[in-house]
């Protein structure tokens, strides 16, 4: 349950972050945050990660559904084996929901981070969510494999 709960916090931050940059920023427009670093800059994703299959928002919000009941399954039936394990659920959880979110409900994702120094593209709490689970993933294999090593 503590996946779950993580996960649901995870979800508020990116819906409520997203809430705000909207109703205080809008859309095309620009707002430094940290200068030559950050700006908050809304604008709506109709892809995936790095708009890749733009315009493709029914298959995209059935795949998050479907990703979303299967890690809920994965959690409630194999509970996590490791801190990081579990970091990592919580967090791929929480991001895949918290974009999920914008696609069933508005068509598109908010995404409003900028990185101003790289022609990066702009990404949002969920996005920074699922990545750092990918971290916390190879982290737990790395241990694991480490544990695997130690001899008795």
């Amino acid at each position: 349950m503590k996946t779950l709960a993580y996960s649901l916090y995870i979800i508020l931050l990116d819906q409520v972050s997203k809430f705000l940059v909207l109703s205080t920023l809008g859309f095309e427009r620009s707002k430094n945050i940290i200068p030559n670093l950050l700006n908050f800059t809304l604008v709506k994703n109709k892809g995936a990660a790095f708009s890749l299959f733009s315009n493709s928002t029914n298959i995209l919000t059935l795949t998050s559904i479907l990703t979303s009941l299967l890690l809920i399954t994965i959690i409630l039936k194999s509970p996590p084996r490791s801190f990081w394990n579990l970091t990592g659920l919580s967090y791929l959880l929480g991001g895949t929901i918290g974009n999920g979110i914008d696609r069933f409900f508005k068509g598109y994702v908010l995404d409003f981070f900028q990185l101003v120094p790289i022609n990066f593209p702009i990404f949002n709490v969920a996005d920074v969510s699922i990545n750092i689970a990918i971290i916390c993933f190879i982290i737990d294999i790395i241990k694991t494999k480490d544990k695997s090593r130690i001899k008795y």
